[in-house]
């Protein structure tokens, strides 16, 4: 891994978390406190984001956001812009994860608008790639990922505002998880990619794993090459769980 890259190890919370839930977010702050190899982000929904701001302020946790409309504003209801997102505290914000491209129909041009959308407002996007059970049997994962990002990572990318995390989408959630040479492979690919953007893109910017990533994993797979951090999902909404996983880089 690139000295310049510092890993990244952010919790997607997903649809999950109440007020009380603050309380694992104090965890997260204390148990983070001297992890200096590596950043720290809990990305709550959108409900929690200005209280979860509010309370890591001044500690080496941010907080991201996990989706945003492409607009800045307008007649979008239930939606929320990126600029909305900033105002509560965000730092960052997840764009084209799996359950989105699955659930809403996201295609890569969405994604990529959204992207867009979280620089116009000062955060930066966290573009997520992966391919599914049927294209991983096919043999078109890499084939798949090559085009989810030159469709979904915007012109004008920069290591400073763009994270990739790759999550084969057969393994989130399923606590199955692709080998370490199956991750290299599509890490390097990725990397390989972005580097033909440019080469400050490609060697600058850190690319995640997330799918069922848990302590007991993490170590083997953050040493993956080009693995600069993860994407957790599940593990991160308690402390104890995610700071085994972050605790790889202390």
């Amino acid at each position: 891994m690139a000295q310049a890259r510092r890993p990244l190890v952010a919790g997607n919370w997903k649809m999950n978390g109440l007020a009380a839930s603050i309380a694992e977010l104090d965890g997260i702050i204390t148990g983070s406190k001297g992890l200096a190899r590596a950043s720290i982000m809990v990305c709550p929904p959108a409900s929690l984001v200005a209280a979860f701001a509010a309370r890591a302020k001044g500690s080496d946790v941010t907080i991201g956001a996990q989706d945003c409309h492409a607009q800045a504003s307008g007649a979008f209801t239930g939606d929320i812009s990126a600029e909305m997102l900033k105002d509560a505290g965000a730092q960052a914000v997840i764009v084209g994860h799996s359950e989105r491209r699955q659930y809403h129909r996201e295609t890569d041009a969405d994604v990529k608008a959204k992207a867009q959308a979280a620089w116009r407002a000062g955060l930066t996007a966290i573009i997520c790639v992966g391919e599914t059970l049927a294209e991983r049997d096919a043999g078109q994962t890499l084939d798949v990922v090559t085009r989810q990002i030159a469709g979904s990572v915007p012109e004008g990318a920069t290591s400073a505002n763009v994270v990739v995390a790759y999550e084969p989408v057969w393994a989130i959630g399923t606590g199955k998880t692709p080998t370490t040479a199956d991750v290299a492979s599509v890490h390097g690919q990725i990397r390989e990619r972005l580097c033909k953007v440019s080469g400050a893109l490609g060697e600058g910017t850190r690319v995640l794993y997330g799918g069922s990533v848990k302590g007991s994993n993490a170590a083997e797979l953050m040493a993956v090459a080009d693995v600069d951090g993860a994407l957790v999902g599940g593990a991160s909404l308690k402390a104890a769980e995610f700071l085994a996983i972050a605790d790889v880089y202390r």
